[in-house]
């Protein structure tokens, strides 16, 4: 335990040496390092680390300045390496766009870090010292800076922390808390842990180490222990995933676009007995009002049975993303439109004034972006029932869930993971649709381009997955839906309530020596 204390000096003594730019070197790679955490790496005890060593240099920040300069450093260096996908776009037409990529991930991580940044200087105005109080306060407003992340400008609550924990059985846990409660376990571990190893506590070391391990490992526990039974599938209704693994510079390539298309037909046709066929978001590369002469072609295909693809279409001058259902005889029964679309690539903020200037969304093919559907909605799917449709980037917004008139029975959520690369992107896109089928305990079928597709069971399971970058399809039976879970019932306002009243408790409480010292 003295080793211990005089190593913990020792740093605080190395920290205080640093020059600023060092040491916000230092932070940034302690962010990175965090962001191990997240999918595909899902090093998740590597983010609890890489915090604790963020929280363990803000510790020592006597000043709302210097605190808010260091968690914005560990978020910059966090989400750089978390976010790196994002320059994917940009290089999709590397003609136009490329010259957007180094600008784009910079300024993503930058903004980004600056919810941190804003979270630790709160927490250093609440309380003034370096003990739990401080520990307590960080956690909160950390937690509560990724919700305001999830709102503000139509939200972005991509690469949360306890998104680490998605791979692992605690993820069970977001059926109480959701993706908020997840990152409040990180936080609050990830700040224990120098306040533990602080030579201001070293005589509880030797009990709080032990204790620390324990907390870390329930959890994992309590996940395992929640994760229900493998419902039976005997009688249940199937479901086929088409993959057809298109490339995104080739989408809309008018030579190679029938090939593609055919390929999805042969995988339609394909034996097998499905109930219901799912193409991909803009699986059809044409307008929705000019394919009346396709329709009979893909029905044929699908044999008649219910067909979900995606598509774009056109209406009195807007254009929209939308989902459609085609069925046999009666051709399109549902339309759905995306609602909720991706600023600066589906749509442009002030977009009359920056297309003037050549800045045009990146998704985008004509006019100034899509227009938004009026907003979440259930569609009727034959032999299935009440389902609802989300289009690609929906699917990580909780509330474009809760928002829906009525519970459904599946989750369906098209995408076009193509955008994202090949590396990071659809994998975490993949990890946000298990934690929506755990937090409202639903199954859903989620059909992506160029993967990953699969059927997520409401434990979040994946069941028939085609793996990224492989043309297939997949016949898996649909699992029945679990009860509506707490977090179905009420959300993220009472967590949100709790956190608020703690932090305010917690001005008064700062003038308490323990709060001060973390005696």
């Amino acid at each position: 335990m003295i080793r211990t204390a005089v190593a913990g000096l020792r740093w605080q003594a190395r920290l205080a040496g640093f020059s600023r730019p060092r040491r916000m070197f230092l932070t940034a790679s302690l962010g990175a390092i965090a962001a191990l955490g997240q999918a595909p790496v899902d090093l998740w005890p590597l983010t609890i680390l890489g915090l604790a060593g963020v929280h363990f240099i803000a510790m020592q920040d006597a000043r709302a300045r210097d605190v808010a300069l260091t968690w914005w450093a560990g978020g910059a260096g966090y989400f750089a390496l978390a976010l790196s996908w994002i320059v994917e776009p940009f290089l999709v037409d590397l003609a136009r766009h490329g010259w957007m990529a180094p600008f784009g991930l910079v300024l993503t991580a930058g903004g980004m870090a600056l919810f941190w940044g804003m979270g630790g200087a709160l927490a250093r105005r609440v309380v003034r010292g370096s003990g739990s109080g401080f520990a307590v306060a960080t956690v909160i407003s950390l937690t509560l800076a990724g919700v305001v992340r999830g709102v503000i400008f139509t939200g972005f609550p991509w690469a949360l922390p306890g998104h680490a924990l998605i791979g692992t059985p605690a993820l069970q846990l977001a059926q109480f808390g959701g993706a908020m409660g997840l990152s409040l376990i990180v936080l609050t571990l990830a700040v224990c842990l120098p306040l533990i190893l602080s030579p201001f506590v070293r005589r509880r070391a030797l009990l709080g180490l032990p204790l620390w391990l324990a907390a870390a490992a329930a959890p994992l526990l309590i996940g395992a222990a929640l994760i229900p039974p493998e419902s039976a599938s005997t009688g249940r209704p199937v479901v086929r995933l088409v993959q057809p693994n298109v490339p995104q510079t080739e989408k809309w390539d008018r030579e190679k676009a029938p090939g593609h298309f055919q390929r999805m037909l042969d995988l339609t046709a394909a034996p097998g007995e499905p109930d219901l066929i799912v193409w991909p978001e803009t699986a059809v590369p044409a307008w929705l009002n000019d394919i009346d002469g396709l329709l009979p072609v893909i029905s044929d295909s699908a044999k008649g049975r219910p067909l979900v693809f995606g598509i774009n279409r056109a209406e009195r001058g807007r254009v929209y993303n939308s989902l459609a259902v085609l069925h046999d005889q009666a051709g399109i029964t549902e339309v759905y439109d995306k609602h909720h679309l991706v600023p600066f690539g589906e749509f442009m903020p002030l977009g009359d004034l920056l297309g003037r200037i050549g800045i045009r969304g990146i998704a985008q093919r004509d006019g100034y972006g899509f227009t938004p559907g009026p907003g979440p909605r259930l569609i009727d799917l034959p032999g299935i029932g009440a389902s609802l449709p989300l289009i690609c980037y929906e699917g990580v917004f909780p509330r474009n869930i809760s928002a829906a008139p009525a519970r459904p029975e599946l989750l369906l959520l098209i995408t076009n993971d193509a955008w994202f690369g090949t590396i990071s992107g659809p994998y975490q896109h993949l990890a946000q649709a298990r934690l929506r089928a755990v937090e409202q305990g639903l199954p859903m079928v989620r059909v992506a381009n160029t993967g990953v597709s699969a059927l997520i069971t409401p434990s979040g399971r994946l069941r028939g997955r085609i793996d990224l970058g492989q043309p297939g399809l997949s016949d898996v039976a649909l699992p029945a839906a679990l009860r509506p879970t707490p977090y179905a019932r009420i959300g993220d306002w009472p967590l949100i309530l709790a956190l608020l009243v703690a932090l305010l408790l917690l001005i008064p409480l700062n003038r308490r020596p323990m709060f001060r010292q973390g005696r």
